[in-house]
């Protein structure tokens, strides 16, 4: 199964555009910060991803306000067929309840 869930806010994120099929898509860099347990140890996590949001949804997350939290969910594939790069692909996001990254 392929999955995630992530709590993160857009830090940046690019014009709406369409592919040559003629489907509406975002690209963007999500930021996560978050404390999580390992090993029995607490550690700080932070990272950016690569995101893209297609189809319907990507109208709204156009929209989304930069820097806020949300909580997205998605997948996980490659950049493209050729690449060892992953992206994150939003299928949905709403405001993330704690906006404390």
């Amino acid at each position: 199964m392929n999955q995630l869930r992530l709590v993160a806010e857009i830090g940046e994120r690019e014009v709406l555009r369409y592919t040559p099929a003629g489907i509406p898509i975002v690209s963007a860099q999500l930021r996560h910060g978050s404390r999580q347990r390992e090993a029995g140890i607490e550690r700080q996590v932070e990272f950016e991803i690569a995101a893209i949001a297609a189809g319907e949804i990507s109208g709204r997350f156009s929209q989304a306000e930069l820097g806020r939290s949300f909580e997205f969910s998605g997948f996980l594939a490659r950049k493209n067929r050729n690449s060892r790069s992953l992206v994150f692909h939003i299928t949905d996001f709403a405001a993330h309840a704690d906006e404390t990254l």
